[in-house]
């Protein structure tokens, strides 16, 4: 997963509750990446997911989960609930996805 050379700015967006920088990861797939906008985090979680092996039906799930008119409800559960995580399966083996956010005193 590619981060954004710049992590400036409020990284708040249109649509978002959420306006602090987020760590896009997929667990042993893609090293955590700081992105400074919700939405750009999002989308580097699909473009990651895109080339897994992963069913249709996972691809369909992750597409909805982390599709671009979901940031305000993905905004909403970081500010609410911390973290946003789902697991994807390779083969038989489960893959953690997670967007949490970036700073000081986050546990990862």
């Amino acid at each position: 997963m590619t981060a954004p050379e710049e992590h400036g700015g409020s990284g708040l967006e249109a649509g978002s509750l959420y306006p602090f920088p987020v760590i896009a990861e997929v667990r042993g797939i893609a090293a955590p990446a700081c992105f400074s906008k919700l939405t750009d985090a999002m989308a580097a979680l699909l473009r990651t997911l895109a080339v897994l092996p992963l069913s249709p039906d996972q691809h369909g799930y992750f597409a909805e989960l982390f599709g671009p008119s979901e940031a305000h409800a993905v905004g909403q559960r970081l500010a609410t609930q911390g973290e946003v995580r789902a697991l994807a399966f390779l083969d038989l083996t489960p893959t953690l996805v997670r967007l949490y956010p970036a700073g000081p005193g986050v546990a990862r």
